[in-house]
């Protein structure tokens, strides 16, 4: 079927392909429902009895007048009503104005009339169209509806005000009643009172005591209360206030996402293929938890895991800064090249002889820097603008490790722990060696210094790879590493077996937060101990239950 045939736009008319035409037939009409069956019958046969059924257009006018008739009735109760309020809060007594009985009696007598005829309107016509039908013709007249009494309409209405009226009456007498009873009995109180006091003057002071005794016990009740709620205010600002699995369960969820720049991190050469080499300069992954559990507490308070994905991102994009840098340098390499030459033999005879040689070209180095920087989450809380107030609560929070300290107690870098042996002393013998003197000398300078995430120079703090880079870097043994993580640095060494290990080889261990390969290193000084960047830098011994559950390997770096 041609459906543009039998379409019409919005206005109405006929569109490509419609018949111009005088005459009514459409589609419409070859589509036909009842009404319209109805309609093309009556075209065709003019005799029979009428159609007397509604059309629709005649049910929507119908409702119409419904609507409006109840919105009439609905006013007209509203001003029957107010004008019968009017004249309740007119009337002071029980004598009710007649001319306000007059009026209320009118309004509601109109109401009354236009709610009976609106009714018996509905009822006779819809009893028209009864007859109609049955005796096939048009009901002209509809029956008046019957009048109201006005004696019994106004006898009811003025019974109402009455009823108001009279109740009113008896709340202001009873309220006139009770001032004037207290009055009374606080002036007969006042003269038995003076009487008394003439009577007994030292009651007069017994009376005085025992007021000040109750307004100093209800002062002390107060400043008691008071206490209490200002201890507990206390404890709320000093603690963590999420649920111990959410906090948890929320760190676990930011430590998967630097999981995530390990892996990009790792992936680097197989994504940027092309170059001749790559230089990594990579600080730690990692975060302290505490940090993290502070910042959120202010942040969003009871947090849950689901809550805080947005804010874990924006954390983690100012956190860690991830850029790739190319380098291109102009070296020289030697290439064999290969040439015909003519070459005399025994008899002086000569030939041909294909031969290499060797040529010095300049040629494109490409490099690839890869640098890691982790500013630490600290930094963020404290480069968001946090108000003064955010900042200071932020920082008791650190201060109480949120009063559950127990959530992180097996992160050596969480928690602030001075060891045993803050004051360890090295052996003098050890320090003969020059190279090893000379890292002890650097190293020591920042014994006690907090551990900070990505730290890697005495200004902002250092984490322990960062502490051993640096103390390699500056101790004036010739070498110039970089700034490694762990890992990296144990790529600048050779393996050392622990029976040949000596005081300033690097002792490496794994699995101290989640990362691959190895995690943390120090600066071993012999006799089981290391000099490292725990929380904070110290002497440390290695034969801890911890340290030897994760030990990886000795190292020495290679010259």
């Amino acid at each position: 079927m041609n459906d543009g045939k039998y379409t019409r736009d919005p206005r109405g008319t006929l569109t490509e392909g419609a018949r111009s035409d005088d005459k009514e037939t459409v589609h419409a009409d070859k589509l036909m429902n009842e009404a319209n069956f109805k309609k093309v019958m009556r075209k065709k046969f003019r005799t029979g009895k009428a159609d007397t059924s509604e059309t629709k257009f005649e049910i929507k006018k119908r409702e119409q007048l419904k609507k409006q008739g109840r919105k009439k009735i609905y006013k007209d109760a509203a001003l029957a009503s107010k004008a019968y309020r009017e004249s309740v809060n007119n009337t002071q007594d029980t004598q009710v104005s007649e001319e306000t009985v007059d009026t209320a009696r009118q309004a509601g007598k109109d109401m009354t009339e236009r709610l009976n005829l609106y009714g018996k309107k509905l009822h006779a016509k819809y009893e028209s169209k009864s007859d109609t039908i049955a005796k096939g013709k048009k009901k002209d007249e509809i029956t008046d509806p019957e009048a109201v009494k006005e004696s019994v309409q106004k006898k009811h209405i003025k019974k109402e005000l009455v009823k108001r009226t009279r109740n009113e009456q008896l709340k202001e007498n009873a309220v006139a009643r009770a001032k004037t009873g207290i009055k009374d009995a606080v002036s007969k109180m006042s003269e038995t009172l003076i009487t008394y006091l003439k009577e007994n003057p030292f009651a007069l002071i017994m009376g005085f005591l025992i007021i000040t005794v109750v307004l100093i016990i209800s002062g002390a009740l107060s400043s008691c209360s008071v206490m209490a709620s200002g201890g507990g205010n206390a404890v709320l600002v000093t603690s963590f206030t999420a649920e111990d699995e959410d906090i948890l369960e929320t760190n676990a969820d930011y430590t998967d996402m630097e999981a995530e720049i390990q892996e990009m991190i790792a992936d680097i050469e197989h994504d940027h293929p092309g170059y001749d080499e790559y230089k990594y300069n990579l600080n730690e992954i990692g975060h302290n938890p505490f940090e993290l559990a502070s910042l959120l507490t202010v942040l969003h308070e009871d947090y849950t895991p689901n809550e805080v994905q947005g804010r874990l991102n924006q954390i983690l994009e100012k956190q860690y800064e991830l850029t790739l840098t190319e380098t291109i340098e102009k070296r020289t390499r030697t290439e064999e090249r290969w040439h015909w030459v003519t070459r005399i033999d025994a008899n002086g005879d000569e030939y041909p002889s294909y031969e290499s040689y060797e040529v010095e070209v300049e040629y494109d180095y490409k490099i690839l820097n890869v640098t890691l920087m982790n500013n630490s989450v600290d930094y963020v809380a404290r480069s968001i603008g946090l108000s003064s107030d955010q900042l200071e609560r932020y920082e008791i929070l650190l201060e109480t490790y949120g009063n559950k300290r127990y959530l992180f107690a097996d992160d050596p870098y969480a928690i602030a722990r001075i060891g045993e042996f803050a004051n360890y002393d090295i052996p003098p013998e050890y320090l003969t060696d020059e190279q090893f003197a000379n890292m002890i000398r650097e190293a020591e300078k920042y014994l006690g210094k907090k551990y900070v995430w990505g730290g890697s120079d005495p200004d902002t703090g250092f984490d322990c790879s960062g502490f051993v880079s640096y103390v390699i870097n500056h101790s004036g043994n010739g070498y110039n590493v970089g700034r490694k993580t762990a890992n990296g640095l144990m790529n600048e060494c050779s393996y050392v077996p622990v029976s040949s290990a000596k005081p300033g080889d690097l002792i490496f261990f794994q699995g101290t937060y989640a990362t691959g390969g190895a995690s943390h290193v120090g600066i071993y000084v012999g006799d089981g101990m290391m000099l490292h960047c725990g929380n904070p830098i110290q002497y440390t011994s290695i034969e801890t239950n911890y340290w030897q559950n994760h030990f990886l390997a000795f190292g020495r770096l290679n010259q």
